[in-house]
């Protein structure tokens, strides 16, 4: 019942976030805070105009009058629209300022941690029941690794497994990013699909990676681990490993239905010789237990001859079990480590493969971070040097896949890698180049 003459007086002392936030009341407040004048005050305190649009008294610092042109021409909602896409634009220019700086060993931004800080970022779950509520799981520890960020959830509230169909990752932006506080999850925020895993049948459907005296873990492609109480078997925790690599584009850049599309390469001329085959590659391998490294691990011109192409896929050897003099230790005692509020604990033979290739130019090639397990196998050892069980790490994933052998030395206790191969997918190759392998 009040005026709206009075409503929009109050309304016109509010910041840009809390009329925002005004506006989501009701249609009525909705078109009372799109009104031009009270953001075209906004807009002008925050940025320069590139024309003059009032005029000021002699020796005063009020504003007199605002042109006619800049109010009343324009439809209602205009300069609202006009400073949100100028804090936005002013945000990206700062994230691109700062991932320009690429590292030279990794092929990567440098500063992703200050790059994420600098637009607000951070990261959401959201839960879907089979009767369509959604619940969502917010509040996030993160680890920074060399290659990926580790962000994982627990809480006691999780529900029902039974009764769950879909998790959505999404990141999540602030509309208008305040540095001099923390961000309010009631505040505008952008989403960003990053990807949607199916929970149906979950023990089932998903690789089982590991257990110890409490939980169980599962995991789904790309990067999703899910922690299970053994007793209950109910969710424990979530963790997420995510590269860097595109890491801000498809956490900001992507809508809250539809995932970011990278788009795609463009090859130098007389990049590959086809008879040739790939050569030039460099590869860095991380592997860790989310807050433990095990191994950082760099690996140079890298090649694949085309008698090495077979099944649709393109080999690169990394390390041969002929060639002991490269074989290497992983360092520690291997396992994936995990925390809940009241419990933590850690499954043995689990952990993170951060990988990064770099083609011959130096770009990014093929790039994930995953949650792996070492199996026991079957094989015996044929290797005079090393007297021990054999483990396989296999990852796989629509553009390639991970081989990796390793030997366990009592003597030492530590395990050493003794074979290490990349298939990469011929369709991977052959839409990155624009060739036919």
């Amino acid at each position: 019942s009040m005026p709206s003459e009075m409503l929009m007086k109050i309304f016109s002392y509010l910041d840009a976030v809390s009329l925002l936030s005004v506006g989501c009341v009701n249609k009525y407040f909705y078109h009372l805070t799109n009104d031009n004048g009270i953001w075209l005050k906004i807009y002008s305190s925050c940025f320069q105009p590139k024309r003059t649009i009032w005029k000021m008294k002699s020796e005063e610092t009020e504003t007199v009058s605002l042109g006619c042109a800049a109010l009343h021409d324009r439809k209602p909602g205009y300069w609202k629209k006009e400073y949100i896409c100028k804090q936005i634009a002013a945000v990206k220019t700062r994230v691109m300022r700062l991932v320009k700086s690429v590292d030279p060993y990794t092929g990567l931004p440098c500063k992703n941690k200050e790059a994420m800080k600098a637009c607000g970022l951070s990261w959401i779950i959201v839960l879907k029941d089979k009767d369509g509520k959604e619940h969502v799981m917010e509040k996030a520890n993160l680890s920074f690794n060399n290659m990926s960020v580790t962000i994982r959830w627990y809480s006691t509230s999780w529900p029902c497994l039974d009764i769950l169909s879909t998790l959505k990752l999404f990141g999540v932006t602030p509309l208008l990013p305040d540095h001099s506080r923390a961000p309010s999850k009631n505040g505008p925020r952008r989403c960003s699909l990053i990807a949607e895993y199916h929970l149906a049948n979950l023990t089932e459907s998903s690789v089982a990676v590991g257990a110890d005296k409490l939980v169980q873990l599962f995991s789904l492609n790309p990067g999703l681990l899910v922690g299970l109480w053994k007793e209950k078997n109910e969710i424990a925790f979530v963790m997420v490993s995510l590269h860097y690599h595109q890491l801000l584009e498809r956490s900001t850049l992507g809508s809250a239905t539809v995932q970011y599309a990278l788009p795609p390469n463009k090859p130098v001329l007389d990049d590959v010789d086809p008879e040739y085959g790939l050569h030039g590659y460099d590869l860095h391998l991380d592997i860790h237990g989310g807050s433990c490294a095990y191994l950082c691990g760099t690996f140079r011109s890298l090649f694949c001859r085309k008698g090495d192409i077979e099944n649709g896929y393109l080999r690169l050897t990394v390390v041969s079990l002929k060639d002991n003099t490269k074989h290497f230790p992983l360092i520690g005692t291997v396992g994936l480590s995990w925390e809940t509020d009241v419990f933590k604990g850690s499954v043995k033979n689990c952990y993170v493969m951060d990988v990064t290739l770099l083609d011959e130019i130096g770009k990014p090639f093929w790039c994930f971070s995953a949650p792996v397990y070492m199996e026991l196998s079957s094989k015996a050892s044929s290797l005079y040097d090393y007297m021990g069980h054999f483990y396989t790490t296999d990852y796989a994933d629509s553009e390639g896949k991970v081989c990796v052998e390793l030997v366990w030395l009592e003597e030492t206790m530590e395990y050493f890698i003794v074979n290490l191969v990349l298939y990469v997918s011929t369709k991977k190759v052959n839409n990155w180049y624009g060739t036919n392998y």
